[in-house]
């Protein structure tokens, strides 16, 4: 067994009849895989390899074993198949019974939620780590909420800003998971709810999109497209990686970029970061949309190029740019890059500041730039322990390494 304190229990048990399949949900195809097999690739997808339960169908143990084999082994990860029982929480008390004495903190994950990324359970079991309680991911409830009789008549509008839609993984440490199960007298929807019946705190982390319930065929349809979009972004990345440059050949360039924004005054500026909108969350000020990260990647690119930097070439008094977005800038001067005969090898970028959460939505935001950039581009997140500006949560200051290299036939 490898020596990692957190285990993910991944719910494979259901039957799925509203799929309209004849093989359980966990089993149903999910593109060139199984919604089952989508699921344990974000799993095994973590920081640190965790210790994985999966519990399948009764009738599907050794199946699924087989299919699981592989995978855990070119993972070097710990996994185990157990048969689940009548109900998601027969199953999940079937996965604890499996868990070796050194775990510390439980991942309950649902494999019909196949897309939720790798960095919402490392995000949750460091939560769990750090509070010592309960930790599920949620999303606001953006649709108005109406509350009706059993007749469908209307009786009251309920206030969605005190409402949450909670997704998988939900976190816990063990022991309090284990002793919330042993106490369960009633049956509850989801971990949460068991663990809150038992008196022990439930916070919420920000939950992500990708990390729908797949319950219906539309459900299924939108998770195909999703993923082909996702395998696509990685073939493009793998396509533009740099080859093995031979000893004689030009060095490569590094370049670094910085880039500073305060929050806007106005509280319903849009926040605009790393290629993606934030609802909720404040904008950043300035003549463009502010995405530090998009310019950083700009000013490190140009300076490993010696093109000069995004003010340049980017005037901030050019009316043309005024609100435009991080892409816009990026996508010229990609070009730019490519027209001077460089190449882009891969780039890093480190935000820093105290909000908005980056690690819910770090896969959505590698995938959206690799594919702008044409290389990979990895993003992390960091704080300054309160200390400045951004630790006092007045700004983003966001931090780009580039590298790039000759493209072939280059001068």
């Amino acid at each position: 067994m490898n020596d990692s304190t957190v285990a993910v229990i991944v719910v494979a048990a259901g039957s799925g009849t509203r799929l309209g399949h004849p093989e359980p949900k966990a089993l149903v195809p999910l593109g060139d895989d199984t919604i089952l097999g989508v699921a344990l690739d974000a799993v095994l997808g973590m920081r640190e390899a965790p210790f994985v339960v999966v519990v399948a169908p009764a009738d599907r143990v050794d199946e699924v074993r087989e299919r699981c084999a592989t995978r855990a082994a070119e993972a070097t990860v710990d996994l185990v198949v157990v048969a689940g029982g009548l109900t998601r929480q027969e199953s999940v008390a079937l996965g604890l019974a499996e868990l070796p004495r050194e775990i510390e903190v439980v991942l309950v994950h649902d494999a019909a939620r196949p897309l939720a990324p790798s960095a919402v359970f490392d995000e949750v079991a460091a939560a769990v780590e750090a509070r010592g309680h309960g930790i599920v991911p949620g999303l606001p409830v953006v649709d108005t909420v109406k509350r009706v009789d059993g007749e469908g008549h209307v009786l009251e509008t309920v206030d969605r800003s005190e409402l949450a839609a909670m997704q998988t993984p939900q976190g816990f440490p063990r022991e309090v998971l284990e002793s919330a199960y042993a106490a369960a007298g009633a049956d509850f929807t989801d971990d949460a709810a068991l663990v809150a019946a038992a008196g022990v705190p439930v916070d919420v982390v920000p939950g992500d999109a990708r990390a729908f319930k797949v319950t219906v065929p539309s459900d299924l349809h939108r998770a195909e497209q999703l993923l082909a979009e996702r395998r696509a972004a990685v073939a493009a990345a793998e396509r533009s990686a740099p080859r093995a440059l031979p000893a004689h050949s030009a060095p490569t360039r590094v370049g670094t970029g910085i880039d500073v924004h305060a929050f806007a005054d106005a509280p319903d500026t849009p926040l605009w970061l790393a290629g993606l909108h934030w609802p909720g969350e404040r904008g950043l000020s300035g003549h463009s949309d502010g995405d530090a990260v998009a310019h950083a990647i700009c000013d490190a690119l140009l300076a490993a190029a010696g093109l000069g930097d995004i003010g340049g070439m980017f005037g901030t008094d050019d009316p043309r740019f005024s609100g435009a977005h991080g892409e816009v800038f990026l996508a010229e001067t990609v070009r730019r890059l490519r027209e001077a005969g460089w190449r882009i090898g891969n780039v890093s970028v480190q935000v820093v500041g105290t909000r908005p959460k980056l690690a819910p939505r770090r896969t959505e935001a590698e995938t959206l730039l690799t594919g702008i950039v044409g290389a990979p581009v990895s993003v992390a997140a960091t704080t300054t322990d309160g200390l400045g500006f951004t630790g006092r949560g007045e700004g983003i200051t966001a931090i780009a390494t580039a590298v790039i290299f000759p493209a072939p036939g280059s001068a």
